[in-house]
């Protein structure tokens, strides 16, 4: 007759010493505490599924004791009874939980986050600061900290519906593209399967395209140029007004220009080098500086050339002049954001200078606007060079002339010269 296993004890497990070998201590119906030759002992349960042994491990004595070790056996003997092998169910409850675990650490807030971090490389610092900007006032107090799995349309709707009810059509149609592309990137990360951006298309109401407002007949230039020299605002102010038509680049570029970005004893004529990491789509760009650029840039480099910027802020050192301060400075001359804004001096150039005959080409690439073909963008960088600078002094030129009230004829037959 066999002899009787006597159950488990803690004072027996307590005492219990290490040997040479691994040492079984049974305890009944599967359960045994394994000593390993180090001292270490460690809870199994013996079992049969499908006519096969099979072990499974219950915890590390003293964390797990011997009540505890007996409970986890007796889970895992009903287990067995109804045919569910305890083995494969801790590794499917693990892969489960490490799914869910993914899920709750992958939340919309985070995944906007990793894929704004990445689009980083190719947008400006300003253009970034915006889009993070709305994300973290609209989205992510709505619905950032919902897993980015669980998230649907009808959860994002409502958010949208709001923006627009206040008449921001347009941040609310930016804001479901960000939504789109925070989707599509998700997706190309393994994290989610479904676009919902992308759902909700076609849910919120047309944006009516608006142009920012800006002055393109002549006669309105002119008077605005003339207001301008009538500007008694500070003289940095002054001087960053000033440039502004002479130049057209973007407010944000104007007002981080840098003195070590300007060259005005370049070869080939004074030139303003803007550096990629600047630009809206991190491309350098190339200003070249007419006759009447100068001579604001020389009158300024008295009072700013000292430090960094050409327009320093006038209340923190170290930092360029505030994105307010040309349109605070226009509104004070009398013209109200509806009528002219420091972005509008680009489509007053692009304006006047297709009227005046000069090419397209010429024209987008003074622009910096992004050419769709990367090779002919190269190419046009190389060939339009010293076209752009015939555009830009005879287009200084030109607003010179329209602020001295004269008529004005086209000037392409110049740059054909």
């Amino acid at each position: 007759m066999p002899k009787k296993t006597l159950p488990l004890t803690d004072v027996a497990i307590r005492n219990a010493k290490a040997a040479n070998k691994p040492v079984k201590m049974f305890d009944g119906a599967g359960l045994f505490l394994q000593v390993t030759p180090t001292g270490g002992k460690l809870w199994r349960f013996k079992y049969l599924f499908d006519g096969k042994e099979k072990l499974l491990a219950l915890g590390k004595w003293p964390d797990v004791g011997l009540k505890m070790a007996r409970q986890r056996r007796d889970e895992a003997r009903a287990l067995v009874a109804q045919g569910v092998d305890p083995s494969e169910k801790r590794k499917q409850d693990r892969t489960e939980a490490e799914a869910q675990a993914a899920e709750d650490t992958n939340t919309f807030e985070v995944v906007a986050r990793d894929w704004h971090a990445r689009q980083i490389q190719v947008w400006s610092e300003s253009h970034a600061t915006k889009i993070m900007g709305r994300l973290e006032l609209h989205l992510f107090p709505a619905f950032g900290n919902v897993a980015i799995t669980a998230l649907r349309a009808p959860a994002i709707l409502p958010t949208l519906r709001e923006i627009e009810a206040k008449g921001h059509n347009e941040t609310a149609k930016r804001l479901r593209q960000y939504c789109e592309a925070v989707f599509a990137y998700a997706i190309s990360t393994g994290i989610a399967e479904r676009n919902v951006g992308a759902d909700l298309r076609g849910a919120l109401a047309p944006c009516r395209v608006t142009n920012r407002p800006a002055i393109v007949d002549p006669k309105g230039v002119g008077q605005l140029l003339r207001a301008i020299d009538g500007y008694q605002g500070g003289p940095v102010t002054v001087a960053a007004l000033k440039l502004a038509p002479y130049v057209f680049v973007r407010p944000g570029e104007l007002r981080q220009a840098e003195w070590a970005e300007i060259d005005l004893d370049a070869s080939d004529g004074p030139l303003w080098s803007i550096p990629a990491e600047k630009m809206k789509m991190r491309r350098a760009h190339a200003v070249p500086l007419s006759r009447q650029a100068v001579e604001i840039i020389e009158d300024l480099r008295p009072l700013t050339s000292d430090g960094r910027f050409l327009f320093p802020c006038n209340r923190t050192i170290g930092r360029c002049m505030s994105n307010m301060t040309l349109n605070a400075a226009l509104r004070r001359l009398g013209y109200d954001q509806g009528e002219m804004c420091a972005h509008g001096f680009r489509a007053m150039a692009s304006t006047l200078l297709n009227e005046l005959g000069w090419g397209s080409d010429i024209i987008e690439a003074q622009l910096a606007h992004i050419e769709q073909n990367k090779i002919r963008a190269a190419y046009n960088r190389a060939l339009y060079l010293p076209e752009r600078r015939k555009l830009m002094q005879a287009y200084a030129d030109h607003l010179d002339a329209l602020k001295a009230g004269a008529r004005v004829t086209p000037i392409h037959a110049a740059a054909g010269e």
